[in-house]
């Protein structure tokens, strides 16, 4: 089986999902094109040796819709010959892009990827694109379908994680993004966003609020209260869970993820295609897999993944550097570094989504790019980047350097 190799990485700015977000009068088509072009342009990349383009979409519709990575190839001006297929697994979309990407490289079907991913929230409203999840008896019932925070709130209840906790790592979390732009982590990665006249339109992510503290956190009404107690969906949740009395709600805007625009891409290949194309590795994604996990929680499905990827791959947690994990919100990730008793030291060392959002197609590629860059700063070998999944499911992936 071929090495699948990382030879790069770009991701735009994230922009606020809002239509006074500095990204909303990007069409979603040329967001997406906008790290295609770039990976393009600063590899030289003759187009022609990319075999597929593989894109994340979370709500593939209107102008995200109908194959917005075979449009995205064509909006890059890339050769008319490559393909481009657009895939959804929710939150984890753009990982599993690149997880993809890497399958056909491994199994020895395509040189040369380019996977990653693109959600213009700004101007595809999230949820846009409907599902029986939600609204189907036949389907909410046995999956004890509630809303994502709602869900956050009862992995804190259960988990024994408090306000102060979900607000303490919202404030951690804030700071260590506000440290890694100030001391240029990202600028290898990041590239800016530009108009049609060669203008900046975004280059730092916009959604960061660095000088975020308990006490602003404090002052903010939990967001899922009302849905869960006037919805019914805590009782909901007390029925997927009868050790539980009730129900702590916990989480707000400051301590969940932000809705954010952004796009990502990762130049993934054999080792034939590096040296056709000149390009020089800078890690292998070594392992990878996709789990269902128990629908209530939901958002625990890191943990099970984790377990299983480590398994397939004979390693063990000492193995790991690093650890990137989306925080789509606080409780994920306390609840994470709790399973397997981490160092918070190695876990999201540069922040994440609670900081500076969580575009959800494109995610998990800008993650595993962040994480790359920073075994790199720091000269350590390997990371397990994973995500959380709507309906109760997780991916992960392990790469490392070479």
């Amino acid at each position: 089986m071929a090495d699948a190799l990382i030879f790069d990485h770009v991701r735009t700015p994230r922009g606020r999902g809002k239509k006074d977000g500095a990204l909303y009068e990007v069409p979603a088509v040329r967001l997406a094109a906008e790290p295609l072009k770039a990976l393009r342009e600063r590899n030289g990349l003759d187009t022609t040796l990319v075999d597929d383009v593989v894109l994340g979409c979370v709500d593939p519709v209107g102008e995200a819709g109908g194959d917005i990575a075979r449009a995205a190839v064509f909006a890059a001006g890339y050769d008319h010959a490559v393909p481009g297929v657009q895939l959804n697994r929710f939150c984890a979309s753009g990982l599993d892009a690149v997880n993809f990407g890497a399958a056909q490289v491994m199994a020895g079907q395509h040189d040369l990827v380019v996977a990653g991913g693109a959600e213009s929230m700004s101007r595809i409203g999230i949820g846009a694109s409907g599902g029986a999840w939600p609204v189907d008896p036949e389907v909410a019932l046995p999956s004890y379908f509630m809303p994502q925070g709602v869900s956050a709130d009862l992995i804190a209840s259960k988990y024994g994680f408090s306000r102060d906790d979900v607000d303490g790592y919202a404030v951690e979390s804030q700071k260590r993004a506000a440290n890694a732009w100030d001391k240029g982590y990202f600028s290898r990665s990041v590239v800016a966003v530009r108009d049609l006249n060669g203008l900046t339109i975004l280059d730092r992510d916009e959604h960061m609020r660095p000088e975020t503290d308990m006490q602003s956190l404090a002052a903010l009404n939990p967001s899922f209260e009302m849905m869960g107690q006037m919805g019914g969906f805590d009782a909901v949740a007390i029925q997927a869970h009868p050790e539980l009395a009730g129900i702590t709600h916990v989480h707000h805007a400051g301590n969940s993820s932000g809705i954010v625009d952004g796009a990502a891409a990762v130049l993934i290949g054999n080792r034939k295609a590096g040296r056709k194309a000149g390009l020089t590795a800078r890690a292998r994604i070594r392992a990878f897999a996709n789990i269902g996990s128990e629908p209530a929680l939901m958002l625990t499905g890191p943990v099970d993944v984790t377990e299983k990827l480590l398994a397939s791959a004979k390693m063990s947690l000492k193995d790991i550097d690093l650890f990137e994990i989306n925080e789509a919100f606080a409780s994920v990730v306390l609840r994470y570094r709790q399973a397997f008793d981490l160092d918070p030291a190695i876990v999201n060392v540069n922040g994440g989504a609670i900081a500076m959002g969580h575009p959800l197609g494109a995610t998990g590629a800008m993650i595993l790019g962040t994480v790359l860059d920073e075994l790199e700063r720091r000269d350590l070998n390997t990371a397990l980047v994973t995500l959380c999944i709507g309906a109760g499911m997780g991916t992960a992936t392990i790469i490392e350097r070479v």
